[in-house]
C-alpha cells in the first residue's frame, strides 16, 4: 500500500512591520487633513458671501421703507463708518429711505434657546424710541414648536412697535423688555410669548432686553451723527 501523503500546513501570510503601519496610518491622516483643509478653504467665500448677502436681505427687512444703508462700528463709544467689504465687521446697520432721511438702525442680539443659539436682526427706529422690526437670522429650534419665533404672526407683531424708551438719565431704558405669556400682554415694552414655546420665545426676549439695554442709548445720543452719514 502506498503512503499517504500529508498536506503542508498553509503558511500564514507576514504581518506588517510597526513600522510600516505607523507609516500608513500617518499619510492616512496627513491626506484626511489636507482634504479638510482644501474643502474648509474652499467653501469659506461661499459660506461669507451668503451670509453677507443674508443679512443685508435682513436690514431692509427689519427697518421698513429703507433703500440704503450705512454699516458701522464702535470704538471707544465713537462710531466708526465700514464699507461693504468691511461688513462683517460691522457692530450696526444705518438705514435711510429714499431722500436720504433715517429710518432706523439694525442690530445683532443673540440667546440660549431650547435648541442652541438664537441670533436675530432688529430694527430701531431712535425718533420713536421703538423697535420696528425683526427677524431670526439663525435659530435650530423645534419645528412646529419653537421654530414659530419665525412664523407666527402674532409673536411677530410684538415688534411693529415694541417700547424701547430711555429713563430720564438717557443712560438705560425706562422699562426693559419683558417676556409675558401668551395673552397676557398689557404694556407696550412686553413680549406676548408663545404656548408650547415658551423657552424659544423668552430666549428672544432675552436677546433683545440685553442688546437694547448696551445699545439703545449709543445709538440714542448718535443719531444726529447718523443721520448726517447718508449726506
Amino acid at each position: 500500500m502506498s503512503e499517504m501523503s500529508t498536506p503542508s500546513a498553509a503558511t500564514p501570510p507576514a504581518m506588517p512591520s510597526p513600522l510600516r503601519l505607523i507609516t500608513t496610518l500617518g499619510l492616512i491622516a496627513m491626506l484626511s487633513g489636507f482634504t479638510i483643509v482644501l474643502i474648509y478653504q474652499v467653501t469659506l467665500e461661499p459660506i461669507a458671501r451668503n451670509h453677507r448677502e443674508a443679512l443685508e436681505r435682513a436690514v431692509f427687512e427689519v427697518l421698513p421703507g429703507a433703500v440704503s444703508r450705512a454699516n458701522f462700528t464702535v470704538i471707544d463709544q465713537e462710531l466708526i463708518r465700514l464699507s461693504d467689504e468691511e461688513l462683517a465687521a460691522a457692530d450696526l446697520f444705518a438705514g435711510f429711505d429714499e431722500d436720504g432721511n433715517l429710518i432706523g438702525v439694525a442690530l445683532e442680539a443673540a440667546s440660549r434657546g431650547y435648541a442652541g443659539e438664537i441670533r436675530v436682526l432688529f430694527g430701531y427706529a431712535p425718533d420713536r424710541e421703538k423697535i420696528i422690526g425683526f427677524t431670526v437670522l439663525q435659530s435650530s429650534e423645534t419645528p412646529g414648536l419653537g421654530d414659530k419665533i419665525e412664523t407666527d404672526p402674532r409673536f411677530l407683531a410684538n415688534f411693529e412697535a415694541l417700547d424701547v424708551r430711555l429713563d430720564e438719565t438717557g443712560e438705560a431704558l425706562a422699562n426693559p423688555i419683558q417676556p409675558v405669556p401668551e395673552g397676557a400682554k398689557t404694556q407696550p415694552w412686553e413680549i406676548d410669548g408663545i404656548t408650547g414655546a415658551t423657552v424659544s420665545a423668552v430666549a428672544v426676549a432675552r436677546a433683545l432686553r440685553e442688546s437694547t439695554e448696551t445699545w439703545v442709548p449709543l445709538i440714542f445720543a448718535h443719531q444726529d451723527e447718523l443721520a448726517e452719514e447718508s449726506e
